[in-house]
């Protein structure tokens, strides 16, 4: 993965690599974060922004929704789409494509990490794929950015 200064143009942002911030820093805050939102695009055009439950796991980023949901009848035209951790003071935006997985053992791997990140106990029929689709979101880029260090520390990640 390759940390590089996102293209930010009047924003008295360095162009040195001092500072950039590294994945460790915002792999945890994908990890940690309770709330994400998840942007897509409506098949006229629009963009549609949801907020989700979710968890970052080997590299991706995993939430669930209806089937018969906006977001993922979205996804379904449109694989491409942001998530984003809920902290705007020291934000990690991610650019990605999604899929619909539909392994049985993913989905029980995927429940079992959201039953013990959120305190919940939903049975595996919670994630029935004809009823519930279950997304992961590979990267294409990430941004982050730490407020206290405006200046010095965005950083966009490539390569994954």
């Amino acid at each position: 993965m390759e940390a590089s200064r996102p293209y930010m143009p009047g924003y008295g942002v360095s162009e040195s690599a001092e500072g950039l911030l590294p994945w460790s820093w915002a792999e945890e805050k994908l990890v940690s974060s309770r709330n994400y939102w998840v942007a897509t695009v409506h098949p006229g055009g629009r963009p549609h922004v949801m907020p989700v439950w979710g968890v970052w796991h080997e590299g991706a980023m995993w939430f669930s929704s209806g089937l018969r949901s906006r977001k993922v009848r979205n996804l379904r035209t449109e694989p491409r789409c942001t998530v984003t951790i809920e902290d705007a003071m020291d934000p990690v935006v991610l650019d990605g494509v999604a899929a619909v997985v539909t392994g049985p053992a993913a989905i029980e791997r995927f429940l079992g990490l959201l039953n013990a990140k959120y305190g919940t106990s939903y049975p595996i029929g919670f994630l029935d794929p004809e009823v519930n689709a279950t997304i992961a979101v590979r990267p294409a880029r990430v941004f982050g950015l730490l407020q206290r260090d405006f200046g010095a520390s965005p950083t966009r990640w490539t390569g994954f």
